[in-house]
């Protein structure tokens, strides 16, 4: 097979489908939910601050809404998405090649109930990307890319999408052989994408409501805000590490809430010299270590 050949009409497809998304207005349409649920949350923000004393175009706003746009539509556009697919098909065609697995699929949940289905895709995402994201912090490597989202200075929505396009590598090759093994591509399920971009919108926003007995569950601003935290307890390499959930950091150990967050200083060790500006940002941790 022509993996070249096949990553341009990967990006072919994709340049025609982004365009095709951009002149249908759909409640189907993944970008007019990404775009309409980000200024939910910046009219949250304005509306009722968390932090009142944070400025409404907080300190990087401008920096974080690129990091938005730049990680969910630009970096697919300049053939992420298009590279992502071959690289899955190449992997599929060395494991026909090398062990004659021509199926990775090893639980069939096809013929559950949707919801059930759903749950179960929330939920097992969730756990991998918890133990993905204790490795960003772990692992000496992954953490220069990992610095990027915690070079936040102050807390908002955009923040969540702040992250080293590395991030997006690692993410998607840890999760692919689990999840396609019970029958689950990257792309399954619109809804569960958009809950998910919604949520973290909430976990970064200058913005929270209670929760209640459900903050054991799910993740929350007043829990997530300790994770962006510039001291952390001695010995740890972070805390509280759920997306979504938050259940997994009271299941292993991690969570950590010692009082409330809302103004504590965030970041890490010597942020303030940390590259402020995307290019310098984008090339941390590939052509240079930050010290």
């Amino acid at each position: 097979m022509d993996y070249f050949d096949l990553f341009v009409a990967k990006l072919t497809g994709f340049w025609n489908y982004f365009l095709g998304e951009m002149a249908r207005p759909a409640w189907d349409n993944y970008y007019y939910w990404f775009i309409g649920i980000s200024l939910f949350f910046f009219l949250l923000e304005i509306l009722a601050p968390w932090r009142k004393k944070q400025d409404r175009f907080r300190k990087d706003f401008w920096l974080d809404t690129f990091y938005m746009f730049f990680n969910i539509i630009i970096l697919s556009l300049i053939g992420y998405n298009a590279a992502a697919d071959v690289f899955s098909i190449a992997f599929n065609d060395f494991l026909a090649w090398a062990f004659g697995i021509q199926n990775l699929v090893a639980v069939q949940i096809n013929n559950l109930p949707v919801w059930i289905q759903l749950l179960l895709m929330l939920i097992i995402a969730d756990f991998i990307g918890y133990w993905i994201h204790r490795l960003l912090h772990k692992i000496p490597f992954l953490w220069e890319f990992h610095k990027v989202h915690h070079s936040v200075r102050e807390m908002g929505f955009a923040a969540h999408l702040r992250y080293h396009w590395m991030e997006n590598v690692v993410y998607n090759t840890l999760r692919y052989i689990p999840m396609a093994m019970i029958g689950f591509g990257i792309d399954d399920f619109l809804i569960i994408h958009i809950f998910n971009l919604g949520w973290g919108h909430f976990n970064h926003a200058n913005f929270t409501i209670p929760l209640g007995p459900f903050k054991y569950l799910m993740n929350n601003p007043e829990m997530h805000i300790w994770h962006h935290a510039k001291d952390i307890p001695e010995g740890m390499s972070g805390v509280n590490f759920g997306l979504t959930l938050s259940i997994w950091d009271y299941i292993f150990g991690t969570n950590y809430i010692p009082y409330d967050g809302r103004d504590i200083e965030l970041g890490f060790e010597n942020v303030e010299e940390f590259p402020e500006n995307f290019t310098t940002q984008q090339i941390n941790g590939i052509f240079r270590k930050h010290q």
